[in-house]
């Protein structure tokens, strides 16, 4: 990973404020950001949609693992977050079920708690390094082929600029979406462990971020990142060597609203078939339907229309299910509805 590119990192005396520039492209994108937000509170949608904010939590695992060159594809870290066996390497898999294990206890973490990011970092890279759940007790020079394009700050000063850096961001009067990204980019020049500084930095901005608004436990940001790796990278060298995180500031923010215009693009197209999914379920009421009753009693020919804007989106939002799910092409495969849910 490139990060700013400086050999060492003095011990200070008084109170470090990292240096950032806020442009107007970032106001902005604040400014836009907070707006979109409020659109999608009043919606409530991943509150009321636990099925939402699971998928929404795997997509996150498999592109923050993927960003770190795991191989796996999201159907087979979606299998194992399902607790089905699937052919992959060994240490791969652990970094699926750690990652899983590390973000459903993440939410109920303090972000200003060093002993807190200690106890992530420990479950998250877990039986994959010797230093899991410790800060790293060697230099780490980080390369790009054979250059050096970066040399962390030495071992012995590592705690000390952890904590100066969570208690910057504990009394900083700056805007919790400005600090996260800060926060983010000073995390990665410190680089604090041995293994595992990328998925930290990204996990630990979730966490700034849903102490802020609790929708952003289960946005997905990093599929976003991982799309766009090669400017992630890229804008972390540019910083690096002009010692602000400005540029940072912008692409994550940019990042973040890209996410926000997905979920409510996401929530115009449900509304637009939610005529469709309520006839559905009156049809179903309380038995099961296989395709071909549901489609008879719909008075529909055309499988693709039913398909797409009735049974698909019913599935998704999780109101009905299958009647044999491990065999969803089984000729014998009926639906019914998801007997803990009411459709609102």
């Amino acid at each position: 990973m490139k990060i700013r590119a400086q050999s060492e990192v003095k011990m200070r005396d008084k109170a470090y404020v990292p240096p950032y520039t806020l442009t107007d492209k970032t106001v902005n994108l604040v400014s836009a950001i907070t707006e979109i937000i409020t659109q999608i509170n009043i919606s409530d949608s991943m509150n009321n949609n636990p099925r939402l904010r699971r998928d929404n939590r795997i997509r996150t695992i498999h592109a923050s693992l993927a960003i770190e060159n795991n191989s796996l594809s999201l159907d087979q870290v979606t299998d194992i977050i399902n607790g089905k066996r699937i052919l992959g390497a060994p240490d791969e898999i652990c970094e699926v079920k750690n990652a899983y294990e590390a973000y459903k206890q993440l939410l109920e973490m303090n972000p200003y708690s060093v002993k807190d990011m200690l106890l992530a970092h420990k479950i998250l890279m877990n039986e994959l390094t010797k230093e899991a759940g410790t800060f790293r007790s060697g230099g780490v020079g980080i390369f790009a082929g054979e250059q050096l394009v970066h040399m962390a700050p030495p071992a012995n000063q590592v705690p000390n600029l952890i904590k100066e850096l969570v208690d910057w961001a504990k009394k900083a009067e700056v805007h919790p979406l400005v600090k996260s990204c800060v926060f983010h980019y000073e995390f990665e020049f410190i680089h604090p462990f041995a293994d595992g500084n990328g998925r930290m930095g990204r996990m630990w901005q979730t966490l700034l971020l849903y102490k802020w608004k609790s929708l952003f436990g289960w946005l997905p940001i990093e599929t976003l990142i991982k799309e766009r790796q090669d400017e992630y990278y890229k804008v972390l060298g540019e910083c690096d060597h002009s010692a602000d995180s400005g540029r940072f500031i912008e692409f994550l923010l940019q990042a973040i609203y890209d996410a926000l215009c997905e979920i409510v693009d996401t929530e115009q197209v449900g509304e637009q078939v939610t005529e469709q999914v309520e006839k559905l379920l009156e049809i179903i009421g309380d038995k099961e339907y296989s395709t071909k009753e549901l489609m008879e009693s719909l008075e529909l020919k055309h499988r693709p229309t039913f398909r797409d804007n009735y049974l698909l989106p019913a599935l998704e939002l999780g109101y009905i299910e299958m009647t044999i799910p491990d065999k969803p092409r089984s000729s014998k495969q009926r639906y019914r509805k998801v007997r803990s849910n009411k459709f609102k």
